[in-house]
C-alpha cells in the first residue's frame, strides 16, 4: 500500500510540475507578440544583453509558467561567462540572472 501511495504522489507532483509552465512553440509565440501581448523578441534580447554589455544570445525560449509568459535567455559574455536569464515577457522585467554552472 505504501509504494501504491508513493507512485500516486508522484505522479500528482509530475503532472502538477508539466501543468504549471510549458513551452510556448513559435508559432504561439508570434501571435502573442503581434497581439501585444508580449514584447518583441529584440526588445527582450536588448534587456538581457543590457545585463551584460557585449554578451551574444546563445538560446532563448518563451514558456508560460503559472500564468506568466517568461522569457528565457541563455548569454555568453565576451569573457565566455554563461547567463541564464528570466525576464517577464509582458515587460521586460529582469526576474532571474545567474551565472550558469
Amino acid at each position: 500500500m505504501k509504494k501504491l501511495s508513493t507512485l500516486f504522489a508522484v505522479a500528482a507532483i509530475t503532472i502538477a510540475a508539466n501543468v504549471q509552465a510549458h513551452d510556448l512553440g513559435p508559432d504561439e509565440a508570434l501571435r502573442l507578440r503581434d497581439a501585444g501581448t508580449i514584447q518583441s523578441f529584440e526588445k527582450l534580447n536588448a534587456a538581457a544583453i543590457a545585463r551584460h554589455p557585449g554578451a551574444t544570445v546563445t538560446e532563448s525560449e518563451l514558456e508560460q509558467e503559472y500564468g506568466r509568459y517568461i522569457y528565457q535567455v541563455e548569454l555568453r559574455d565576451p569573457q565566455g561567462v554563461h547567463w541564464d536569464l528570466e525576464l517577464d515577457a509582458t515587460n521586460g522585467q529582469v526576474l532571474k540572472d545567474h551565472q550558469d554552472d
